[in-house]
């Protein structure tokens, strides 16, 4: 097999395994045996693995430099690679069943089911790879708007609203954090009409709040922040945690500061409980979700320190939060907000620890707001151009967002460095 045949050969099984480009080529393969990078990503050790079909990377000649520790997380071979559609299709098909076993055009348990899938998917986003969730999200949608095309009893109706409703939303959020803020509202807009059909309060309430991300990420500041202000006419669950602190930073970030900063002191004031009709993930706020967001208001209000403060303690309560409840897509934009705060306040080893977790990110989870604030956090370092530790920094900000086939460049190991 020669170097170009071995590179597709790789290309083409990571395709498979993961649904992620990869741009292996036999000149790099030709750098491996010639020992010029003798310890590759983990997404092409897997790949060689399995092809040239050998159990370690020692086999292929792979070690790790001296004093590296290996943390990053190794590419396996899912269990059910080349089973997905038939699994997914399965479930599927047992779902549609339960409407002729109810013999009915709907029943409880068809209601039940849309429901926990609804839920599987908010609370597996960002923990599990984007596309199937999104196809989920539309099978569910689609599968609520065909029953309502019979007939079926008012309430059971608006069941049916609801369910479709939510899961729109979540194309909507998905879309936004796909670079597609322009197609979320296209979702939202639809949602909106569910919500209005179901005459669901939270589901408003959500609907509105990703109508004022999807504004905030076309920097449209203004129209989210009425957005959000809006949706706290609805919001009677952690909805309300999280409106009132969205609706603080785009008023700051509109540059209305007075009116932001007594938008900030009243979202520190909120006091809400979760709804039960809250799926989870992004639509759920606790209190560090609502503690990052307020570190974002801080932030747009040029207050560093304050900044700080909140990310310091938001990161703390979701290290200390439960596996099943901790949003982490969430916990990486607050890193960010902690490093940016360390960068103003002239403490670059504080900003590159605050960032460690971040760059080890996997690729599939790196969505284009995460890439966005990435970009902001790069920009920060301008001031310490002539320190090696912020350029290294900068150089694996860059790989992060840019070249994300590129194995991790490794954090400089050395003293703290003075500032410039």
């Amino acid at each position: 097999m020669s170097r170009v045949e071995l590179a597709e050969c790789v290309c083409a099984w990571l395709w498979e395994t993961t649904e992620v480009r990869y741009e292996l080529d036999g000149h790099y393969i030709a750098k491996l045996e010639r020992g010029a990078v003798r310890w590759p990503g983990a997404a092409y050790r897997s790949g060689l693995r399995y092809i040239l079909d050998v159990v370690s990377d020692s086999e292929l000649g792979f070690s790790p430099p001296p004093g590296m520790v290996v943390n990053e997380p190794e590419l396996t071979l899912p269990s059910t690679l080349g089973m997905a559609d038939e699994v997914n299709s399965a479930g599927d098909e047992s779902a549609a069943l339960l409407t002729f076993a109810e013999e009915s055009n709907l029943g409880d348990l068809t209601v039940e089911q849309l429901n926990a899938d609804i839920e599987r998917i908010a609370q597996n986003y960002l923990r599990a790879p984007t596309k199937p969730l999104f196809d989920r999200s539309r099978a569910v949608r689609d599968r609520a708007f065909h029953l309502l095309a019979g007939r079926q009893p008012p309430k059971q109706a608006r069941e049916l609203y609801t369910a479709g409703g939510w899961a729109i939303t979540l194309l909507a959020w998905i879309s936004t954090d796909l670079g597609r803020p322009d197609i979320a509202e296209s979702h939202a807009r639809t949602a909106w009409a569910c919500a209005e059909a179901a005459d669901h309060d939270e589901l408003r309430a959500w609907v509105r709040a990703t109508q004022h991300t999807a504004a905030f990420w076309q920097d449209d500041f203004a129209r989210a922040a009425g957005y959000a202000q809006d949706g706290l006419r609805y919001a009677s669950g952690s909805s309300a945690l999280f409106l009132s602190a969205a609706a603080a930073v785009d008023l700051a970030r509109a540059g209305h500061e007075d009116q932001a900063r007594l938008a900030l002191d009243a979202a520190k004031r909120v006091s809400a409980e979760p709804s039960l009709s809250e799926p989870g993930g992004p639509f759920l706020c606790t209190p560090e979700r609502a503690a990052g967001i307020w570190s974002d208001a801080h932030l747009a209000l040029n207050e560093a320190q304050h900044t700080l403060t909140h990310a310091d303690q938001s990161v703390a309560l979701f290290e200390a939060a439960s596996h099943a409840l901790r949003n982490v897509g969430s916990e990486r934009m607050v890193r960010l907000q902690q490093a940016k705060a360390h960068l103003l306040l002239g403490e670059l080893d504080g900003a590159s620890a605050a960032l460690e977790p971040v760059l080890m990110t996997p690729l599939e989870y790196r969505v284009r707001p995460l890439i966005h604030r990435t970009g902001e956090t790069a920009a920060l370092l301008t001031p310490y151009a002539r320190v090696s530790q912020a350029r290294v920094l900068r150089e694996r900000l860059r790989d992060f967002a840019y070249r994300p086939d590129l194995p991790a460049r490794q954090p400089a190991l050395q003293a703290p460095t003075p500032l410039p």
